[in-house]
């Protein structure tokens, strides 16, 4: 089992910027996608950013044009980047990173953002 520990959450106010990093313990072989996806109290698990081994990126409506998706292989890390932040993403975000044969999530990490 891959460790993954997530850092960078916190509270900021509406507006303001904060970067999510996502580190593997160790390389991760076989690796489909990465993602990010968040959970807010009493609402479902929803994808907000993915990339895949061949780079391809997608983003969820909500997030397009304020969260950019990225990767550094050498470092087997996965970030997050999120600018113009609202209210309506304060939320746990957790990591995951899709492998031909299994899933594996961080665990998680609050963003808190206040009007």
């Amino acid at each position: 089992q891959v460790q993954l520990v997530e850092s960078g959450g916190g509270l900021v106010q509406a507006g303001g910027s904060l970067r999510l990093s996502c580190a593997a313990s160790e390389s991760i072989f076989s690796v489909r996608a990465m993602g990010w996806y968040r959970q807010a109290p009493g609402n479902q698990r929803e994808m907000v950013a993915r990339i895949t081994g061949a780079g391809t990126t997608t983003y969820a409506d909500s997030v397009k044009g304020r969260y950019t998706i990225s990767r550094d292989n050498t470092k087997n890390t996965v970030y997050l980047q999120m600018n113009s932040l609202k209210p309506e993403d304060t939320a746990v975000y957790y990591c995951n990173i899709k492998t031909i044969f299994n899933d594996n999530w961080g665990q998680g990490t609050q963003v808190t953002v206040s009007s």
